[in-house]
């Protein structure tokens, strides 16, 4: 019995360069790699604002200008929109095009609704007397919550160009890996908040 040629037992796809040895395709096996730098830049603003909690030596403190309720109201709907990022995904796979495109709508309006809270309360904030340069509460918390938002922010652009690339040239679940690129940072911004909120905001008034 003749061995079996090396190219007959090689993985789908490596032949065209489009999976490295992790078996991933390269735009999942990159966006995994941008994740993990993100964890760690992220990390870095979390441990700032950890270490200058309750270190400001004037006002406007924490206590003064949160607002639980109204930001609890805009995390829910950022993590109804990675369950909306969910459906989305699963009518891609299915070949639903028009559930697709609803549900990548919904997710994309959904973050921009809650960048619409993130900058009343901004706004609400800063009329309170909290600015950048105040103190170092204000300092950390806006490029805390600043830097999330940029990243809300850019997830709702690539999303909206997503949807506009399906009516200029039609998809099917063969292009399921570029919304999962899409969908893995979405959740991974959706994760980061949580953390955030707990932190900045519940954290406070335990």
């Amino acid at each position: 019995m003749s061995a079996t040629p090396a190219s007959a037992t090689a993985i789908p796809g490596m032949e065209s360069g489009h999976y490295r040895s992790t078996k991933l395709p390269d735009i999942k096996l990159l966006m995994w790699v941008f994740l993990a730098s993100d964890v760690m830049f992220f990390g870095t603003l979390i441990g700032t604002y950890l270490v200058y909690r309750g270190r400001s030596l004037v006002g406007p403190f924490p206590e003064n200008v949160l607002d639980i309720p109204l930001t609890t109201v805009s995390t829910f709907v950022l993590l109804m929109s990675s369950f909306l990022m969910v459906l989305a995904l699963h009518a891609l796979r299915g070949d639903d095009i028009p559930k697709f495109r609803l549900w990548t709508f919904g997710v994309a309006f959904f973050g921009a609704i809650f960048l619409g809270f993130q900058i009343y309360e901004f706004a609400h904030f800063v009329d309170l007397g909290l600015t950048l340069q105040g103190n170092l509460f204000g300092t950390t918390f806006y490029v805390l919550t600043g830097t999330h938002g940029v990243h809300v922010t850019i997830g709702v652009i690539w999303l909206l160009s997503i949807l506009v690339h399906s009516y200029v040239k039609p998809w099917s679940s063969k292009d399921e890996a570029y919304l999962e690129v899409a969908g893995l940072y979405w959740h991974f911004v959706d994760i980061v908040w949580i953390v955030i909120f707990t932190v900045v905001y519940l954290v406070e008034f335990v």
